[in-house]
């Protein structure tokens, strides 16, 4: 509701006076009927305050559909009472979601991940695939290519039979690599036409609408990690030919789970085992050469040993530059 009235201009407290929410036409809520905290589709919300006609809401179910509590607890067969007492389970908890995010908002479960957890438990349904925790039949570094082939014959085949044609779990071995490589392809695509949409390219690659909202996600995400990457090679390469690097082929990660971040190591007789950029914060020295980028935390890194050397994507020679700056201050 902040966020509506936010939309409109006005204060929270006129909008809930006023009752915005309750006009004629106004989007229903998309919370469960027993959720303290309703929420709103934004989409639909925007629509409706712009006089545009209102789209309509997906009428499948999907594995990325997030759930409250009282919908988790529906999709598991259990009473909200009982979820509360799973929730902290280190499986869902890994997964939770703010929505919206931050302090405010409230906790929300993957559907993929609560019926996950639900087959993981003993004595519930297999749900297809093979039983989670029994392992795959396909070896891991096979698993993608051939859920790829599977996909090239069928743009439209689901995760039993993904699972049931391979002899791997249906969660998440099946719907991580089945979105994956949808995602992929999606971003090929858009590379490829920049003119489409990322829901244009699901289309022309056939995909069933129900996998849209995930894979364009990841097509998404991908496309943003291609646009990084070449940056931060040129960087490595730089560093190398400098003599302060071994070749190296970048690899990114996402620590945070969205923002991307990478390391390169530079050699044993430099100040800094490793530098490291996070697009939050730019490139900054680190203190370990196992684990240069380290655990997240939401702030900067601080601590002896770490330097910032420039926000953003500055240049290879620049940052060189900065390198060298802080090496001399650091042997003094």
């Amino acid at each position: 509701m902040t966020d509506l009235a936010a939309h409109l201009g006005i204060p929270l407290g006129t909008f809930r006076n006023k009752k915005l929410h309750t006009q004629g036409g106004h989007p229903a809520p998309i919370s469960s009927p027993t959720s303290r905290a309703l929420l709103w589709d934004s989409q639909q919300t925007k629509a409706f305050h712009a006089g545009k006609p209102v789209p309509a809401l997906p009428e499948t179910d999907d594995d990325q559909d997030l759930l409250d509590r009282h919908e988790a607890a529906a999709e598991f067969g259990v009473s909200a009472a009982t979820w509360n007492s799973y929730k902290s389970d280190p499986q869902l908890t890994r997964h939770v979601t703010m929505v919206p995010a931050g302090e405010d908002g409230t906790e929300h479960w993957p559907r993929g991940v609560v019926r996950a957890f639900k087959e993981s438990r003993p004595g519930r349904g297999a749900g297809g695939g093979r039983r989670v925790g029994s392992g795959d039949m396909v070896p891991r570094d096979e698993i993608l290519p051939r859920i790829a082939q599977l996909l090239e014959d069928n743009p439209a085949i689901t995760l039993t039979e993904v699972a049931d044609t391979l002899g791997i779990a249906k969660f998440p071995t099946a719907q991580a690599g089945l979105a994956q490589i949808r995602g992929s392809r999606i971003a090929d695509l858009l590379e490829a036409d920049p003119t489409l949409t990322p829901t244009q390219a699901a289309e022309r690659l056939n995909y069933p609408k129900v996998t849209h909202r995930g894979a364009t996600t990841i097509a998404q995400a991908e496309l943003h990690l291609r646009g990084v990457l070449p940056y931060l090679q040129q960087v490595a390469d730089a560093l190398t030919e400098a003599g302060l690097a071994d070749p190296v082929q970048v690899e990114m990660r996402r620590p945070d789970g969205e923002h991307l971040a990478a390391a390169i190591p530079l050699t044993n007789d430099q100040a800094w085992p490793a530098l490291v950029w996070d697009e939050r914060y730019g490139w900054r020295t680190a203190t370990s050469r196992r684990h240069p980028i380290g655990k997240d935390t939401g702030a900067p890194p601080q601590g002896e040993g770490i330097r910032y050397l420039g926000k953003g994507r500055p240049a290879p020679a620049e940052l060189l530059e900065q390198l060298a700056s802080a090496t001399r201050k650091e042997t003094r």
